[in-house]
């Protein structure tokens, strides 16, 4: 494909998704389902217009999947109510820990005994595959910071999570193939790839947040009117944040979720959110607090609520050009036997199994822990990982089938999940009332 055609293919689909986007709110698909298919109609299974190589081209998916992932982690941070609460959070912890651990046991395990895989690629697999995405999921998370449905809190807090808590087990598995140092008995893993990466990224991320919402709130406190510009507070946080995370071997993601976490966190407390401002839900998509004031109080403008419309935008357009080239990546003989049973053991057993497992002893509804169950969406984050582990020496021919047993299991996510979403989520919502509080 010329770069003419590939500017009037993605051109015409940002016009159509533009001109068209009352019509696909009320189509029983997510948008994702049709870049895929119009991926699949001009790529190597239809038309045969593009192929797009990730084996070749993994450096650059690489970032471009990085740069989503972190966007749409940002997005998710911000949106997490006020205040935070161990009660609350209790769930999406235990999702993005227990649940991920399980999870990537159950897969290891079918790679290795059923696909043949060695145990090192069974575990790397695992992981590529056990994070939900922050990226694919929008329709299932929180949409707005006033938004307080548990479901969606929990599916968006453990997405925030398990990018990061996801990376242990990617290097344990790279360790296991001899592509990693694990130290004796695991100790250096442990103790470097486990404790201090995770509890690093965390406290940098929380540190980081908190210091630039109190910055931002006294420079808007000056008697001097102080203009900021949010959209690059918000975009210069991820990459200050990032780059320290990756600097000082902490995990990234985990990072910059916290850090939007606690940018909200700490601006809001500065702004008497409980008592003056509080959250208050919204109609339409995500759009600025500032714009959805209580008549007679003038809410106070936030680097977090300023930033997060240009997040969103972001966060579309890459969903857009990322599942375009997913659709562009496979051929008719890329949906094996094998690739289409390791996704659905995913879907059918491991997730659900997983999420039972570590929810076990919970007040959470047995509605709730279905719904959870299911609303496993595996998207960019599960690509991310996957390039990640062949620009670091992971072997081409081993590379060659992880990737299309993740690329199909991505595909065939946004293809069940994206038609079942809404109403599985509308049947949800009509008899929630009737559920016991989690």
């Amino acid at each position: 494909m010329t770069n003419a055609q590939w500017f009037l293919l993605v051109g015409g689909l940002l016009l159509a998704r533009g001109l068209t986007a009352s019509i696909l709110k009320r189509l029983p698909v997510t948008p994702a389902i049709i870049y895929l298919a119009v991926g699949l109609l001009v790529g190597p299974m239809a038309l045969n217009v593009f192929h797009f190589n990730p084996l070749k081209e993994s450096a650059l998916l690489e970032v471009l999947t990085e740069v989503a992932v972190l966007i749409s982690l940002f997005s998710a941070g911000i949106k997490m109510p006020v205040p935070v609460s161990f009660a609350r959070w209790r769930t999406p912890i235990l999702l993005a820990s227990v649940s991920m651990a399980v999870s990537v046991g159950m897969v290891a395990a079918f790679a290795y005994y059923l696909l043949g895989l060695p145990l090192g690629a069974g575990v790397l697999l695992g992981a590529i595959l056990a994070p939900t995405d922050p990226v694919l999921a929008t329709d299932v998370q929180i949409r707005h910071p006033g938004d307080r449905d548990q479901l969606r809190f929990t599916l968006t807090c453990e997405a925030g999570m398990n990018d990061g808590s996801a990376f242990p087990f990617v290097m344990l598995g790279m360790g296991l193939l001899g592509l990693h140092e694990l130290g004796e008995s695991g100790l250096r893993w442990a103790l470097v790839d486990v404790l201090w990466a995770t509890v690093a990224g965390i406290a940098i991320g929380i540190i980081s947040g908190a210091a630039l919402g109190r910055l931002g709130w006294m420079l808007r406190s000056k008697p001097n009117e102080h203009t900021l510009m949010d959209d690059f507070l918000g975009l210069g946080l991820i990459g200050v944040v990032y780059g320290l995370s990756v600097l000082i071997n902490a995990w990234g993601f985990l990072a910059v979720f916290f850090a939007a976490v606690a940018l909200r966190q700490t601006e809001r407390k500065l702004a008497g959110a409980n008592r003056d401002f509080p959250d208050r839900p919204q109609t339409d998509g995500i759009i600025p607090e500032a714009a959805n004031a209580v008549p007679g109080i003038e809410s106070p403008p936030s680097v977090s609520g300023g930033s997060l419309v240009f997040k969103e935008h972001l966060e579309r357009l890459s969903e857009l050009m990322l599942v375009l080239l997913i659709g562009g990546t496979l051929f008719l003989d890329s949906w094996s036997w094998r690739a289409v049973g390791l996704a659905l053991f995913l879907f059918m057993v491991a997730r659900p199994v997983s999420v039972l497992a570590s929810l076990l002893g919970t007040r959470t509804s047995w509605p709730m822990r279905g719904m959870v169950g299911w609303f496993g969406v595996r998207g960019i984050g599960s690509l991310y990982y996957m390039m990640y582990a062949i620009q670091h020496g992971l072997p081409e021919d081993l590379a060659l089938e992880l990737i299309q047993l993740t690329l199909i299991a991505v595909s065939l996510s946004i293809l069940v999940h994206g038609t079942s979403v809404k109403p599985l989520m509308s049947h949800f919502w009509r008899h929630r009332k009737h559920l016991p509080t989690p």
